[in-house]
């Protein structure tokens, strides 16, 4: 569990970082049952193909799966439902006018807890192009040789 100050980090979606160039972050809320709190407390979510959608003037965290608890009872929630974010209504006009625009997108990138509450970091991002993924491995793959001859 990775931790900076008081902020307990749960799951990092490197995947959208690797894919998609980051334009501007956002944190948020979400609103979750008691069952899904537990879960992503033993770190079962995932954010595969999840993104951030709009249903009237509201926000909502789709595709995120988040596994059933086992030690709930019989009113478990189900794992891949629909989240509403927290936003402020500013936070909520800027992010839809840029998904507006041709090829911005919005998706999870972390999830952590800050101060015993679970946020959502989401990011307003444009895909990468072949080339720039290519570009990105070559500069991950230099740093960890300049790592490694450091070690030595």
């Amino acid at each position: 569990m990775k931790t900076a100050g008081n902020i307990l980090i749960i799951q990092d979606n490197k995947q959208a970082r690797f894919d998609y160039h980051i334009l501007e972050t956002f944190e948020a809320g979400l609103v979750l049952t008691g069952s899904e709190v537990k879960s992503i407390r033993l770190k079962q979510i995932q954010f595969k193909d999840s993104y951030i959608a709009f249903k009237g003037k509201e926000a909502f965290l789709q595709n995120a799966h988040i596994a059933e608890y086992k030690a709930s009872s019989y009113n478990n929630h189900t794992p891949e439902r629909l989240r509403k974010l927290l936003l402020n209504q500013l936070e909520l006009k800027k992010i839809f006018g840029a998904l507006s625009e041709k090829g911005l997108t919005c998706v999870p990138l972390k999830i952590y807890f800050k101060n015993g509450m679970v946020k959502l970091e989401i990011a307003l991002v444009k895909g990468k192009k072949l080339h720039d993924k290519r570009e990105s491995i070559k500069k991950r793959e230099v740093d960890q040789q300049l790592r490694r001859a450091k070690q030595y």
